[in-house]
């Protein structure tokens, strides 16, 4: 029963306690991407999980790997030609409110922007249980937009893709047309809700988001997320909630959505039901507030603790 993602890792610069770059003096180093979260997450929780990428042969791109294998996760990389294509950088910084985090994009002419089908291993992707990707891989360029669609018709399991819309990387419009093409090879979209409603360019609750987006691109699963406000879901005509898990303050909920995800997929990949497989994602997202980082060592056990206390608490 396994799991393969793919897409683009960059590398995220943060500086410390809510500073700003203009004025940090120190910052911090991590590899940040939703494909590469999402298998670490599967992984961690005791899937089969490999990663796929294409990444330049330079310090940093091998800095990506070293990071990622340190969490576990299997990885399956082309090395490019520095001259063919650089990495990725992304520069976040959090903060508290009335400030907002605020993410920068540096990710043109990269690597994964160049990756074409025959670079990769397909009978892997073919025999995969769930083969998952997201929308800022499509993003890249023409190339990686194409291969995307390719690798996604090429899966033989469940075919999951994650809208991922960041502003700095193209607009909601572009987002649309783009992934549009590709929605016909999707079987589980994955969004989060601000997200959804700026691609879709539509309004209202929660409930009616999810059971149109379904009709209307004939998806067999939507899972939308909200933040503080739990995960909602719609498959085969019906719909699932789940709230939150509170914690305290955050320390770092810039991909508690990927970890959601790769928790959720990796319970559907165990055929847990819909309800289940929502409750321990949002039990693996409540964890990864409280850690700093993209990729964070959740443990299994402490993700079935928050699941059955929060069911107890439900009765």
């Amino acid at each position: 029963m396994s799991l393969v993602t793919f897409g683009e890792t960059a590398l995220r610069f943060s500086p410390p306690d809510g500073q700003r770059f203009e004025t940090a003096r120190n910052v911090g180093l991590r590899a940040d991407g939703a494909a590469s979260t999402v298998a670490a997450t599967a992984s961690r929780l005791g899937g089969d999980a490999v990663w796929f990428s294409k990444l330049p042969d330079t310090p940093l791109g091998r800095r990506v790997v070293a990071e990622l294998h340190e969490h576990g996760l299997e990885t399956d990389v082309v090395w490019a030609d520095p001259e063919d294509g650089r990495q990725g950088l992304t520069f976040h910084e959090a903060a508290a409110a009335p400030r907002e985090d605020r993410l920068l994009q540096d990710r043109g002419d990269t690597a994964m922007g160049t990756l074409r089908p025959g670079e990769l291993p397909m009978g892997q992707i073919q025999e995969a249980d769930v083969v998952f990707t997201a929308g800022s891989t499509a993003a890249l360029s023409e190339t990686a937009a194409d291969t995307t669609g390719a690798l996604l018709r090429a899966a033989g399991g469940i075919r999951a893709l994650d809208l991922d819309f960041h502003p700095g990387l193209w607009s909601a419009e572009e987002a649309h047309d783009t992934l549009s093409d590709l929605f016909d090879a999707v079987d589980l979209l994955f969004a989060n809700e601000e997200q959804a409603k700026a691609v879709f360019d539509r309004t209202g609750r929660p409930r009616e988001l999810v059971h149109t987006i379904a009709a209307d691109y004939d998806f067999s699963r939507v899972v939308l997320t909200r933040s503080e406000h739990g995960v909602v879901a719609y498959h085969d005509n019906v719909l699932h909630e789940q709230d939150a898990i509170e914690t305290g303050p955050p320390v770092d909920d810039a991909r508690q959505h990927d970890v959601l995800v790769g928790a959720v997929l990796q319970q559907l990949i165990d055929g847990a039901p819909t309800d289940e497989a929502l409750a321990n994602g949002s039990a693996a997202a409540a964890l990864a507030r409280t850690m700093p980082g993209p990729l964070t060592p959740i443990e299994p056990a402490e993700v079935e603790r928050l699941v059955a206390a929060n069911t107890d608490r439900g009765r």
